[in-house]
């Protein structure tokens, strides 16, 4: 029995859930989201809350699905509420981000100069918000999907992630990167030691 899936999903004002076809349905001030169940996973909503149960002999992994479809539920729930958000930091001597001119219905674009011959250009899907900051080094994304948000900045990311010597490239806000030592350092690092040994 999944520990996670036996708690209930708290309801807040202003949203509304609605299960039907083995699929929930949550709508708030951000928006809605749909999510298909698993088959060995249903779900009702009663007394403000959704409630999950599960037939867990139905499948091996069925306690796992427990516990994801009741996680996935209160991303929904947070999403449509509150939102998420995430912000990127880039870092380079020349590393930048423009936001081009975008359509609400067709997303937004970025473009980056990444030290390449040539920038790159990055769409982000509408239902996302991107903010970036005046110095054009953090790249703030926002929305109601969890999902669809770190997958995008994941994408990000990985256009160019932080290499290890100098730290260069883009990292999530705050995100810890270790550094390797240099040529250069290592080799000093190494005389110091021979000498001592004399």
């Amino acid at each position: 029995m999944s520990r996670i899936g036996r708690i209930p999903v708290v309801i807040p004002s202003g949203v509304q859930v609605a299960v039907a076809d083995g699929s929930v349905k949550v709508k708030g001030p951000l928006g809605e989201l749909v999510l298909a169940l698993p088959s060995v996973v249903n779900a009702e909503v009663k007394d403000g809350r959704v409630l999950l149960t599960a037939d867990l002999k139905a499948r091996r992994d069925a306690s796992a699905l427990y516990g994801m479809a009741r996680s996935r539920i209160n991303n929904m729930v947070h999403g449509v509420s509150q939102g998420f958000q995430k912000t990127l930091q880039i870092v380079g001597m020349g590393f930048r981000v423009e936001e081009t001119m975008g359509d609400e219905h067709k997303g937004h674009t970025l473009k980056l100069s990444l030290g390449r011959s040539h920038p790159v250009m990055f769409s982000v899907p509408k239902g996302l918000k991107v903010v970036v900051d005046p110095k054009k080094t953090l790249i703030t994304l926002s929305g109601r999907d969890k999902d669809q948000l770190g997958q995008i900045a994941a994408e990000l990311r990985g256009l160019k992630p932080p290499e290890p010597y100098k730290g260069t490239g883009i990292r999530y806000q705050n995100e810890y990167v270790r550094k390797k030592a240099g040529k250069a350092a290592a080799g000093a690092a190494g005389a110091a030691g021979a000498g001592a040994k004399k």
